[in-house]
């Protein structure tokens, strides 16, 4: 199994194209919080990802947002914030995990390894993180901006085509980042049975014309409207 490990270790570095100056950096990136679960801290600060994760998720912010204002220099404030959301989410950094092979690599203790922690979407993201503080710390900004084009490549390939988890949160990340209020829903039909109820919900954004659709519950009716005004409005 040692053996196994420190070929995922070295294919994912490969993967990476950086080369480890401090190879420590990089197994302590690979390192779930579980290993370390009822042992002290040492003075060194724990042993595990949880440090690094939190620097890389403000690294991967910032190189995100970077490249989405040289890429798109006409989008307004409110389609980067969508995009931005949409490609630092655990999803997306769970996708690229899997793509550079990092649930083999990843050190984890025999309980987490047994609920396949190798496979679970918030370890492997959370390990991506990590991974680019890693960088980060190792080679500098220009180091980890190398990292970042190549891994992400895919995800600003095809941002648009995603399917929007939560269209609600989006719609209103856009909205903020327009400057402009929240955007408010309000139900303008009910039709059907007691138990088979059809909601039709009018959602509007200030400075946008208002918009309609409708669904089985009133969740559901908000929900479609916000993705259908998203695209509508170009977002998504």
């Amino acid at each position: 199994m040692a053996n196994t490990r420190a070929e995922a270790v070295a294919a994912l570095e490969a993967q990476l194209g950086h080369h480890f100056r401090d190879k420590a950096l990089l197994d302590r990136a690979l390192t779930h919080a579980s290993v370390s679960e009822g042992a002290p801290v040492g003075v060194h600060g724990p042993k595990h990802n949880e440090r690094l994760e939190f620097l890389g998720d403000r690294v991967l912010g910032l190189l995100v947002a970077d490249k989405l204002s040289r890429d798109y220099p006409t989008a307004d404030e409110g389609q980067l914030s969508s995009s931005l959301h949409a490609l630092v989410d655990k999803t997306a950094c769970a996708r690229v995990g899997e793509a550079l092979g990092v649930g083999p690599a990843m050190r984890l203790s025999p309980g987490e390894t047994k609920t396949g922690g190798r496979r679970k979407a918030g370890v492997i993201a959370d390990a991506v993180e990590a991974i680019l503080a890693a960088v980060y710390l190792d080679g500098g900004l220009e180091a980890a901006r190398t990292v970042f084009d190549k891994a992400w490549a895919a995800e600003f390939a095809a941002p648009p085509s995603r399917t929007v988890t939560n269209p609600k949160s989006a719609l209103q990340e856009w909205a903020q980042g327009l400057g402009r209020p929240l955007p408010t829903y309000r139900i303008a039909d009910r039709t059907g049975s007691d138990h088979a109820p059809t909601f039709t919900v009018e959602v509007s954004v200030e400075g946008v014309e208002p918009l309609t659709a409708q669904g089985r519950s009133r969740q559901e009716a908000e929900k479609a409207a916000a993705t259908a005004l998203l695209k509508r409005e170009g977002v998504i």
